[in-house]
């Protein structure tokens, strides 16, 4: 067909926008809810690209012109996919050389009865940030201290809040997370600088829900308090490992990782090739095929309890193709959505109504939340939303890791409210405590997006193109500028410089 017959195209109406938003969270709530035997995101997505495609269709575009917004969007991505296959490496590594188990026997030993909630959420908060995953930090740490928590006689809902809070912080903070790897991805930014910026938002509200956690360990009854849960942990730990504080130098490299703003395969990279040194010379783990079976299909271990099973049981290449594949199929529904008009469509006139860096992250932060509800998935909760606003931040000189950051302030941290989502119902079976039970003492999360939202109206924790940085007391310094791609940089230094001009942004201090 020629180009001048070729059908007119349009956006689509309200109703047409959201018919495959629709589909996707009537096919999600049929397996959360009902009895199919099906609960994993993965079919819904996939019908519903099938479904975004028809109305695609049906508003004038061609099947090559959608797969090419669903390949933009997955070219987007390819970095952190790379960095997720590492990742299981990385986990499988930190377990086999032994810096996991004595990351948790350790921490085990600074608890109390009295600390034991600022303390847990610490402690969940350093594994989630080694393993890159709020969901093994729940699953596994997160287990033994609902246990303990039971012997306290501390509301389990209250405990759950606290798991979630530490888990999710650490997993946001982590350069092996997925979901910080796929916010990076999706604004245009570096890896390290998303990390940096999400810094303003997320340890101030860390802060606080330590002292709340506090406050509520203080408060509580503790004469029944059960210590033989961590004990047993520790005991079962310390009969399958050879434990010392030097197995805690693979963490630092992370850390040294992260602060050093390596590249984020190269610092994971050469995390792993610690883990297996340390796995060789310090738990006599030298058969070839046993390490390369460790990486590639996880660690495996039998040490009589059940918890430290679950806890030093995972890792591995294998491990990550679930999240790979939601991730594949995640980011093609929201390209399919995109390039079929039907985000411009449902958001677009919104856009266009901000007129302030306060409305613009308030939107951003909503936005986010929405897709988080309706489509079930925390993955869309940041790769719908970054399409759809990238150009209003450029339009007001803002940093890409500043979009970066207010969409993980909201898309990961609030999925976890939702029992339909992926993150809710993961939760839920995982810890047995319903989300609605446990976002009010999930501190954490609750408050990151609200903390956010108010100090952007106030003027507070932003990030110019130029890399200036107005902290929350309202000075600006300079620092250096966010990764971001060089046409949209240009053009975001360019508003920046007219807003300055015309006294509408800060002037960095000399």
């Amino acid at each position: 067909m020629s180009e001048t017959t070729k059908r007119p195209v349009r956006l689509p109406n309200v109703v047409e926008a959201i018919i495959p938003i629709v589909v996707m969270m009537g096919l999600m709530l049929m397996g959360f809810v009902g009895d199919t035997g099906y609960t994993d995101a993965h079919m819904p997505l996939a019908v519903s690209i099938c479904v975004a495609c028809i109305i695609g269709s049906l508003c004038g575009h061609s099947f090559s012109d959608i797969l090419a917004g669903m390949l933009d969007r997955l070219n987007a991505t390819l970095e952190a996919i790379l960095i997720l296959c590492t990742v299981g490496l990385l986990v499988a590594s930190f377990i086999m050389s032994g810096t996991i188990p004595a990351l948790i026997y350790y921490g085990l030993d600074l608890l109390t009865p009295q600390l034991f909630l600022p303390v847990g959420c610490i402690m969940c908060a350093i594994v989630g940030l080694a393993c890159g995953s709020s969901w093994t930090a729940t699953a596994t740490v997160g287990i033994a201290f609902l246990g303990i928590g039971a012997g306290l006689g501390i509301n389990p809902a209250i405990t759950a809040g606290m798991i979630i809070s530490g888990a999710y912080l650490g997993d946001k903070f982590s350069p092996l997370s997925d979901t910080t790897n796929l916010a990076a991805a999706v604004s245009g930014t570096g890896l390290f600088d998303h990390v940096t910026a999400m810094v303003s938002t997320t340890a101030p509200t860390f802060v606080i829900a330590l002292i709340l956690y506090t406050i509520l360990g203080m408060s509580g009854n503790i004469s029944g308090y059960d210590a033989s849960v961590a004990k047993d942990l520790q005991a079962a730990i310390a009969a399958n490992f050879n434990l010392s504080p030097l197995l805690l130098l693979p963490i630092v490299v992370v850390i040294l990782a992260c602060v050093m703003k390596v590249p984020g395969l190269v610092g994971i990279a050469i995390s792993v090739l610690c883990g297996v040194l340390f796995a060789m010379f310090t738990q006599g783990m030298t058969n070839i095929g046993d390490i390369f079976g460790a990486l590639h299909y996880g660690f495996s271990v039998e040490t009589g309890n059940e918890i430290a099973d679950k806890l030093l049981n995972r890792g591995g290449m294998d491990h990550q193709m679930w999240t790979i594949n939601l991730i594949l199929l995640a980011v093609a529904y929201g390209g399919a959505l995109e390039r079929c008009g039907c985000v411009e469509s449902l958001f677009g006139g919104l856009k266009h109504k901000l007129h302030s860096v306060g409305q613009l992250v308030l939107a951003t932060l909503l936005t986010s939340l929405f897709c988080d509800a309706t489509m079930c998935d925390q993955f869309l909760g940041i790769g719908v939303p970054a399409p759809l606003y990238s150009d209003k931040f450029d339009e007001m000189g803002l940093a890409r890791n500043m979009l970066s950051r207010t969409l993980e302030d909201a898309g990961t941290l609030w999925a976890v409210m939702f029992p339909w989502t992926g993150c809710g119902a993961y939760q839920m079976g995982v810890l047995g405590v319903h989300p609605f039970a446990y976002f009010p003492y999930a501190f954490v999360n609750l408050l990151n997006p609200i903390y956010a939202a108010i100090t952007a109206f106030l003027g507070r924790n932003i990030f110019w193109a130029d890399g200036a940085y107005t902290n929350l007391f309202g000075k600006t310094t300079m620092h250096k500028p966010a990764g971001a791609p060089e046409e949209a940089h240009e053009i975001a230094m360019k508003n920046l410089e007219a807003l300055r001009a015309a006294g509408k942004a800060p002037v960095p201090a000399k």
